[in-house]
């Protein structure tokens, strides 16, 4: 793997391409990549890169990943427990 990696570093050198611009990029594959392996889970990918989730989060805002193209394709998330719960109740209350 780190052959792999070296190759790929030497040729994003000889194309001119900046250490600050690499890294953003590696981090936004490293990401996407995670996420992806977990359904879109940040709790559980957080957990699996060592982050905290807000870090997590904050990191994911200031790349500007896009979350829907990690999501599988044309999947929505579900909707939350809470929010079913809450529907419950204003059913029950009407």
């Amino acid at each position: 793997m780190r052959e792999r990696l070296e190759a790929l570093v030497l040729e994003m050198h000889r194309h001119g391409i900046l250490y600050t611009e690499a890294v953003r990029e590696f981090k936004k594959v490293f990401i996407c990549t995670v996420l992806r392996a977990n359904n879109d889970n940040k709790v559980k990918s957080a957990r699996q890169m060592g982050l905290h989730r807000n870090t997590l989060r904050r990191t994911i805002f200031r790349l500007h990943i896009d979350i829907a193209s990690v999501r599988p394709s044309g999947l929505r998330r579900p909707p939350r427990p809470e929010r079913q719960i809450l529907t419950r109740k204003k059913e029950h209350l009407s």
